[in-house]
């Protein structure tokens, strides 16, 4: 089965959902510092999902350039993986309107925990249908930096109760640790073609 079109399907709904996030973003009622600055907590927690979306769809693109094939349960774990990135926009808006409060920003790295390990359970199917010595595995290794993300945002969601700022810390790390498109797998495609 081709790639092409889990590759446009994904690009498409990814798409989507920053739109939505930006339709979120309400135009103030005044024409002042203090009108926009109400606004601030609502466009910094856009900001933050903004890189987030952009950070998976990067590295989706990178993953799925290095694929040699995709069957039926690599296609239902990328509707799995966009299922999780489709509900940013929610947490993102509620986390903004309520200005950061600890519930909003505790199902915040929720949803990001499970997007991670959706991306996680991509990536092992496809290296079940691409095999073990794919550049999909090679790329891939131990994949140090998805389990320190799994477990940043395990330590974070709870933290969000005692320190919300810390929380917020830990998933801005996670965002710098992953802001770079992930090198692996541009290393691996140039050492194939050569």
């Amino acid at each position: 089965m081709g790639k092409n079109r889990l590759e446009a399907f994904s690009d498409g709904v990814l798409a989507i959902i920053i739109t939505i996030m930006v339709l979120e973003l309400k135009v103030p009622h005044g024409a002042d510092w203090s009108a926009l600055s109400k606004l601030m907590p609502v466009f910094l927690s856009y900001v933050l999902s903004f890189i987030y979306v952009g950070i998976y769809w990067n590295n989706h693109h990178h993953l799925l350039h290095a694929v040699k094939h995709v069957s039926g349960g690599v296609l239902w774990a990328n509707l799995h993986l966009l299922f999780w990135l489709s509900l940013i926009p929610f947490v993102t808006g509620w986390m903004g309107e309520n200005h950061f409060s600890a519930l909003p920003a505790a199902l915040y790295g929720g949803v990001l925990m499970m997007a991670g390990v959706a991306y996680w359970i991509l990536v092992r199917s496809i290296i079940v249908i691409d095999g073990k010595d794919s550049l999909v595995a090679q790329a891939i290794g131990r994949d140090t930096k998805g389990v320190i993300s799994i477990v940043v945002y395990l330590v974070a969601m709870p933290l969000a109760f005692v320190s919300v700022w810390l929380a917020l810390a830990g998933y801005i790390a996670i965002a710098l640790l992953w802001f770079v498109p992930d090198s692996r797998f541009e290393k691996r495609l140039q050492d194939a073609s050569h």
